[in-house]
C-alpha cells in the first residue's frame, strides 16, 4: 500500500487559491448585502415594493429590520479583515445567519412564484454555503 502526499508547496498552492476563492466570495456577499441592506433601510417603500413585492405584505418595520441584518450580517462577513482571531467567529455566525436570511427569502420568494428573486437566493446561498464550510477550521 502506498500513501501519495503533495509537496508542501504545491499544498500552500492549494490553500493560497482556496484562500483567494473565499474571499472573492466574502466579497460578492458583502458588496450585495451590504446594497440591499442601505436600500431597505433609505428606499421610499413604494421604491421597494416595485423591486420586490413581498413588502406590500410586510410591515414598514420589518422591511427596514431586515435591511439592517442583512448590513450587520455583511460587515460581519469581513470582520476578518480587522483581525482574524476575532473576526474568524463573527465571519462564521455573519455566514450562518446569512445563509437563514437567504433559506427564508428562498421560501418567501418560491412562495410567492417570484422567479427571478427566487434564483437569485440560491445563487447567494452558492456563494454563503461555501464560505461556511470553507471558514470552519483556522487557517
Amino acid at each position: 500500500m502506498t500513501t501519495s502526499t503533495l509537496p508542501v508547496a504545491q499544498a500552500r498552492s492549494r490553500a493560497a487559491y482556496k484562500n483567494i476563492a473565499l474571499w472573492t466570495l466574502q466579497g460578492w456577499i458583502a458588496m450585495f448585502f451590504i446594497a440591499a441592506g442601505y436600500a431597505k433601510l433609505t428606499e421610499p417603500m413604494t421604491n421597494l415594493i416595485t423591486l420586490m413585492g413581498w413588502p406590500a405584505v410586510a410591515p414598514e418595520n420589518m422591511v427596514r429590520g431586515v435591511g439592517m441584518v442583512e448590513l450587520v450580517l455583511a460587515l460581519g462577513v469581513l470582520a476578518p479583515l480587522i483581525s482574524w482571531r476575532f473576526g474568524r467567529p463573527l465571519l462564521l455566525t455573519s455566514a450562518a445567519g446569512l445563509i437563514v436570511v437567504e433559506s427564508t427569502m428562498l421560501v418567501v420568494h418560491g412562495l410567492s412564484q417570484d422567479i427571478g428573486l427566487a434564483v437569485v437566493n440560491l445563487i447567494l446561498l452558492s456563494f454563503t454555503v461555501p464560505v461556511l464550510l470553507g471558514r470552519r477550521r483556522p487557517q
